[in-house]
């Protein structure tokens, strides 16, 4: 039977839901950067817009629905923060698209940019000629991000949650040896690590929380 206080508290538990989604898993939703952030808002909004209306489905079953859904999407967040394949797998990576000044065609195939949509980011980005180019990067989220020739200021990410970018260390002629040699100096390992940039010829050092400071 059609109930306006049935589908009141549905908003109110949907809406509840949204906020603690956010609050727990970060504000990936509010601007998707990966395929999890994007499938989250899909299902959710589906599961909200679809269950409302249908008197079949009571309130108690919208809550377990919305908690199942909830859980999931923590395990799959949890997982993938912990395990580099599974994040990769999850949320993609970079690829580059341009590198001094040559398109790597094969890479952009392989990311389905064909050369129309490449031409459009390219001239988002202010970009008129394309010999200009030292590096674009086609991020998660589908944007591009390019470098200039001549843009020595520049901060590269050379690591990202533990994982070492070989095509940034490419790109500043250097090695893993060079990377794991850095870290020692400062008294870090890789593992330490959540984020690093290649700044003025050095590495300078993000650590998760638990190795705000250097190891002794």
């Amino acid at each position: 039977m059609f109930s306006y206080l049935d589908i009141g508290l549905k908003f109110a538990l949907g809406l509840v839901c949204v906020i603690v989604q956010i609050n727990l898993l970060g504000k990936g939703n509010l601007a998707p950067t990966s395929a999890v952030d994007q499938i989250q808002n899909y299902v959710l909004g589906g599961i909200i817009g679809g269950m409302i209306y249908n008197t079949d489905i009571t309130l108690l079953q919208f809550v377990l629905i919305l908690l199942i859904w909830t859980l999931i999407v923590l395990i799959v967040k949890f997982i993938s923060n912990h395990n580099q394949f599974l994040r990769r797998f999850v949320t993609g990576e970079p690829h580059t698209i341009v590198q001094n000044g040559q398109i790597l065609v094969g890479v952009a195939t392989r990311a389905g940019l064909s050369a129309s949509e490449l031409s459009l980011k390219l001239r988002s980005a202010g970009v008129n000629d394309i010999s200009e180019v030292k590096r674009a990067v086609l991020e998660q989220n589908g944007q591009l991000t390019v470098t200039m020739q001549g843009d020595d200021a520049v901060k590269y990410p050379l690591i990202v949650d533990t994982v070492i970018d070989s095509t940034i260390l490419e790109l500043i002629d250097k090695d893993e040896a060079w990377v794991m040699q850095n870290l020692k100096t400062q008294n870090y390992q890789l593992a330490d690590v959540y984020y690093a940039i290649y700044r003025g010829g050095s590495l300078s050092v993000t650590p998760y929380p638990d190795h705000a400071y250097p190891r002794k």
